[in-house]
């Protein structure tokens, strides 16, 4: 489908950031030194990616509401917009200015151009039925007696429909394994055979660790 991402063969865009921020972080580290990290790695080839995804999200109708539920479903609640004082789209932007000031760094003539429409938008209908085929494992999520968010199910699917089925995959993923979400060896094999028409490196599905073993939902 595309092959830009193939050179990382971790998690990348802001479903791989949200891996970094699940995993936690040195004291007195700041959130946007995470990002900036994050832009750097690959001497900058992951900050587009940054820059991508957030353009997109920014771009669409997610509301600040539902940025905050991708963001703390994803990484578990590590990160709280509550707890650092900023809604979701403000935190894109600033997403944003970070990976931009890591793109000029090598590029300074560089300017932000629109995301435009999403490349994987045919992938749409696969992602939809992967979402919905484990709805009901993800609503466990919205009722987690210690790290619940609420209306998961209904924000992947806006994700997938409003801003990339792409980013909605990934994001997918990111909810499964930081919530360990028990899947079984049928579905990871759907997972990988998306993931590689998505134009992942073949690592990238798996990324941060899934949990395979009976899966009542297949």
């Amino acid at each position: 489908m595309r092959d830009d991402r193939k050179q990382f063969y971790i998690d990348f865009g802001l479903s791989g950031l949200t891996r970094i921020v699940d995993a936690g972080w040195a004291p007195g580290t700041t959130l946007l030194e995470i990002v900036a990290a994050a832009a750097d790695w690959g001497g900058g080839a992951y900050a587009p990616t940054l820059l991508e995804d957030a353009l997109r999200v920014l771009e669409s109708g997610l509301s600040p509401r539902e940025v905050d539920i991708l963001w703390c479903a994803a990484s578990k609640r590590s990160y709280r917009p509550e707890f650092f004082g900023i809604d979701g789209r403000a935190w894109l932007r600033q997403v944003v200015d970070v990976s931009v000031e890591r793109i000029r760094q090598d590029d300074p003539s560089f300017r932000v151009a629109p995301a435009g429409t999403a490349p994987a938008a045919s992938f749409a209908a696969d992602v939809l039925a992967e979402v919905a085929s484990v709805a009901d494992a993800l609503r466990s999520v919205e009722g987690h007696p210690h790290y619940r968010v609420p209306d998961v199910v209904l924000t992947l699917e806006k994700t997938v429909m409003d801003v990339d089925p792409d980013l909605g995959f990934r994001m997918l993923l990111r909810v499964l394994k930081a919530y360990q979400i028990t899947i079984g060896e049928a579905r990871l094999a759907r997972y990988r055979d998306l993931g590689e028409r998505l134009g992942y490196d073949e690592c990238v599905v798996e990324d941060g660790g899934i949990d395979v073993g009976p899966d009542p939902a297949d």
